[in-house]
């Protein structure tokens, strides 16, 4: 395997002093022994619950090729052998290596926030521009403090195009990040309620959103949502920010990457989109209008990137939704199958929309009912009453009729919805999973959402566990 790092730049890059005898370099960058490859170095990182260098023990028996770790721990670290090399702090000196990864880059880099749809688009750009170069992405949701860093130091120098996560909770969190990202193109989802509880309204969502302007390379572009009423305020901070380049996509007639039309099917959809003048048909292999709405993102960063939008497009036909982000089961019941939509990653209200939208969509079979597996929507502060008792606005009238509802936010919708739906409420997921694995029959269509804090990926376990998946599920 090719070394990502030379030691000599490792230790160049980090300011840190060597001890004992180093390798040539290192194939991979490690914060976790459990999925550490050997070769690879191991940063002894300290985190809120636990600390790396409790772990480098481990680290040099999964075969570590170098450790890297805090100057300060190094008498604790005893009569440990192994390669390493010593640093101040172990996060500044990742963030200082992802800074050299950088440096040494010639990659188009993209950028992503937004507060939803910002992993289904990293991997469907992944998806799409893996067909034309050579891509470097951020692994699952790794889009915070120690995630962009990590991300950073991981990509290869001959990568021709990267793209990166990044995400927050509270205003000041995506500045440091972008500025060390440097993107060429940054890109916005969407503005909605999720982490409403740190902030007053969605324009200050959309103002902390916005900070990834601020790391904007000379010459780099913005890419908007026109659909979403907060991209009015986003260009003007772009503009402020002395971005000459704002483009935007979506139906709205201003876009600059339009969707002309589309067309939904159970498990994928067919976009029409102008792409800088021509008209681009495209195959998404995972359904959904929402992911309509990031393969067009995709199309406009390609375009921005100098890519073959073309081939790009031909290549979103393989998306395949992610675990917890909508992925499918066709899972074996004794009397037939039906159908598991897993949405158990992450909840906020544009998400909850977009995933009763799905489920909707998908049809059932014979007696079949679509049944909404509901957990709380966390992080909304004074305003999560009010926007869980919303929810019952898409539940009604809709082609969803039974509904779980489990946690303690969820009782203000068990409230709101009405007598004729059939309604089962319990405080936990736990308490939720009898209901749901003897409720489930032949012909229906489950669709499992909640905040990961929630516990809902339990429910999805329990019910892969119970019923299998048939060998044809996709």
């Amino acid at each position: 395997m090719s070394l990502l790092w030379t030691s000599d730049a490792l230790v160049a890059a980090m300011d840190g002093r060597p001890l004992g005898t180093m390798p040539e370099g290192v194939t991979g960058i490690s914060i976790d022994t459990r999925s550490l490859q050997p070769g690879e170095a191991f940063f002894a990182i300290k985190g809120e619950a636990m600390d790396g260098h409790d772990f480098a023990t481990a680290a040099v028996k999964a075969g570590a090729g170098v450790l890297v770790v805090a100057e300060g721990k190094l008498p604790a670290l005893g009569r440990l052998v192994a390669p390493m090399v010593v640093v101040p702090d172990v996060l500044e000196a990742l963030e200082k290596l992802g800074r050299a990864a950088r440096a040494r880059s010639n990659a188009r880099i993209v950028a992503i926030t937004g507060s939803a749809g910002k992993t289904s688009t990293k991997e469907a750009m992944r998806q799409g521009l893996s067909s034309v170069g050579k891509v470097h992405a951020s692994d699952k949701s790794f889009n915070n403090h120690w995630g962009v860093p990590l991300t950073l130091a991981r990509m290869p120098q001959d990568c021709d195009y990267a793209i990166f996560e990044i995400g927050m909770n509270h205003p000041g969190e995506i500045r440091p990040l972008v500025k060390m990202v440097r993107p060429h193109i940054a890109l916005v989802t969407l503005i909605a309620a999720a982490h409403l509880g740190f902030f007053r309204n969605l324009d200050e969502i959309a103002a902390a959103k916005a900070e990834i302007f601020e790391g904007l390379e000379p010459g780099g572009a913005a890419l908007l949502n026109r659909d979403d009423p907060r991209s009015k305020l986003l260009a003007k901070v772009a503009g402020e920010l002395g971005v000459e380049n704002i483009f935007g996509f979506g139906e709205n007639q201003r876009s600059t990457y339009r969707l002309l039309d589309c067309a939904l099917h159970a498990d994928h959809s067919v976009l029409t989109a102008r792409i800088a003048g021509k008209d681009i048909v495209a195959r998404i292999g995972a359904p959904g209008r929402h992911m309509v709405q990031n393969a067009l993102a995709v199309l406009g960063a390609a375009h921005l990137a100098g890519a073959d939008v073309a081939q790009v497009a031909l290549a979103l036909g393989n998306i395949e939704a992610e675990p917890g982000r909508g992925r499918r089961h066709t899972l074996s019941h004794p009397e037939g199958p039906f159908t598991l939509i897993d949405e158990s990653y992450n909840a906020n209200p544009a998400s909850m929309q977009a995933a009763l939208a799905l489920l909707n969509a998908t049809p059932v079979s014979g007696h079949g009912r679509r049944i909404a597996v509901l957990g709380d929507m966390l992080e909304l502060g004074a305003h999560s009453a009010k926007l869980h008792a919303g929810l019952a606005q898409l539940i009604v009238g809709s082609g969803t009729q039974t509904v779980l509802l489990g946690g303690p936010e969820m009782q203000a919708l068990a409230d709101a919805l009405p007598g004729d739906i059939a309604t089962a409420y319990r405080e936990s997921a736990e308490e939720l999973k009898p209901v749901l694995l003897g409720l489930v029959g032949p012909g229906d269509v489950v669709m499992v959402k909640s905040s990961k804090g929630i516990g809902f990926s339990k429910l999805v376990e329990a019910l892969l566990k119970k019923f299998p998946a048939r060998a044809d599920t996709a």
